[in-house]
């Protein structure tokens, strides 16, 4: 695309940013009703659609208006890849050329989508593959709803989880909004406590969600030493564990769920009994569930899975002291799409190391200049 075509579609804003209220401001400046906020949203949202053309209880001149004013045009599906366990991955190429993922995992009784908030990621987590990445920027509110709007055309989502790539409270204020958005009965229409966001433990941004919004909380735990902890996991030199428990004490998660923490078995990183206890005595006063993963292998890793032997192991001495400690498997470890895995990349690229694809596309876009 060139340069000058580039900018163009990035200077107007898209349709997928704007709230409710934001419309309504709208409406109001260009001398419109101020129904027709409420009738745009409901095309966005309800009917999927990001054709003015096709805004049909609308007039033409405010049709036209809306075309010349925003941007419309959905991001493009690079590559669907279909794994044995019927999860689908999808390749995503932003307006600006950037790449990034999305998971679908439809099961018996729901459709949840794994999305992500961010190109890259800051946090540097050694055994997740995003990191590996580097960081390029932060997505929009519109480029956090597409991911729905792009998944609702083959299926209803009735899930999601901010478990793709990125930290999803490094991009707080375009998170928010977009949850926002999912969960108002003019929006989405998610039931709040099927939205999760997890966070690798950013406290102040923590803070400020309990108070900010109503939806699920999952921290990226997987290790209850602050030492060990700092190694595999560099967030936490700056926000500790125990200023960590402090902010997750007061809360307010909802009673019946609580919150969740994610926790990544790796052999003789976090898996011992001595792990497993002083686990326990950092959840002690937390109505908590511990979802027991174990690492999904990725190009460039030298880490592996603890032993079935230490998984069961480590799960029996957190049911013991009445802590829920699902093993879970990742879905679409095969497509690249589990738990840590996800790093932008085409099918032909999934045995590459993440930081050898970031170096053939830089090359590649210096020749395309």
């Amino acid at each position: 695309m060139p340069m000058s075509l580039t900018l163009a579609v990035s200077s107007k804003r898209h349709g997928l940013d704007l709230s409710l209220e934001e419309w309504r401001e709208w409406s109001r400046e260009e001398g419109a009703p101020l129904y027709v906020a409420d009738q745009i949203i409901s095309w966005i949202f309800h009917k999927n659609t990001l054709n003015p053309d096709d805004f049909s209880n609308i007039s033409w001149p405010i049709r036209n208006l809306l075309k010349d004013s925003f941007n419309w045009n959905e991001m493009t599906i690079e590559q669907r890849l279909l794994s044995k366990d019927a999860s689908e991955k999808f390749l995503l190429k932003t307006h600006d050329g950037l790449w990034l993922e999305m998971v679908l995992m439809p099961s018996d009784n729901r459709t949840t989508l794994c999305i992500s908030s961010q190109v890259g990621c800051r946090m540097g987590c050694t055994f997740c593959q995003t990191g590996k990445m580097g960081f390029q920027r932060n997505l929009t509110v519109g480029e956090i709803l597409m991911q729905i709007h792009l998944a609702n055309k083959f299926t209803k989502v009735t899930n999601i989880v901010f478990m793709g790539m990125g930290e999803p409270l490094d991009n707080y204020e375009a998170v928010v909004k977009a949850c926002k958005q999912m969960i108002s009965k003019k929006g989405y229409r998610l039931s709040k406590s099927k939205v999760t966001i997890s966070t690798s433990g950013l406290i102040p941004e923590i803070q400020k969600l309990g108070s900010d919004l109503p939806v699920r909380l999952a921290i990226s735990l997987h290790q209850a030493d602050n030492a060990k902890r700092s190694k595999i996991m560099p967030v936490n030199r700056k926000y500790s564990l125990g200023d960590l428990k402090k902010a997750l004490l007061n809360y307010p998660s909802p009673p019946r769920y609580g919150i969740t923490f994610e926790y990544v078995l790796i052999e003789r990183v976090n898996d011992t009994l001595a792990d497993a206890k002083k686990l326990v005595r950092f959840l002690h006063g937390l109505k908590a569930k511990v979802n027991l993963i174990p690492i999904n292998l990725f190009p460039g890793v030298d880490m592996r899975p603890s032993s079935a032997e230490r998984i069961r192991d480590f799960q029996l001495y957190l049911t013991s002291r009445s802590i829920p400690a699902p093993v879970r498997y990742s879905r679409g470890q095969d497509i690249s799409g589990g738990c840590g895995q996800l790093a932008a990349k085409r099918q032909e690229e999934l045995n590459l190391d993440p930081r050898e694809v970031a170096r053939r596309r830089r090359q590649g876009q210096m020749k395309s200049l």
